[in-house]
């Protein structure tokens, strides 16, 4: 029984720490501009290349997670040349997160060692 709730723990953990980030400014920005960049691309697709609302999401978290299935793609010169902004665009955003979740990590472990140094 307990492997059947695993899932639901990982979810609820990944939920929790994502409530954590929220409530911190440096990470908040982060969110929002994530939030913007998810829906500025969803309805762009959603007019562009005339895919339903569900379809341009999911379009544009496989793009900005590395991912591209490339069971959609777009088909138009506007989408073409949007996805490669988009994709350089989010590239940015997720090395800009992935610094800061580092030096955050780096803070962490020098105050557990005791180095009292902010300098980071």
């Amino acid at each position: 029984m307990p492997s059947l709730l695993a899932p639901f723990a990982v979810l609820f953990d990944f939920f929790q720490a994502l409530w954590d980030l929220f409530r911190d400014p440096r990470y908040r920005s982060f969110l929002y501009w994530f939030a913007i960049v998810l829906a500025a691309g969803t309805i762009f697709y959603s007019l562009t290349e005339g895919w339903s609302i569900i379809d341009s999401l999911y379009f544009c978290v496989v793009t900005l997670a590395s991912v591209g299935y490339g069971d959609l793609a777009p088909t138009t010169t506007a989408g073409r040349v949007f996805a490669i902004f988009y994709i350089l665009f989010g590239l940015s955003m997720l090395a800009s997160f992935l610094n800061l979740m580092a030096k955050e990590r780096q803070l962490i472990f020098a105050r557990r060692h005791g180095d009292d140094s902010e300098e980071v």
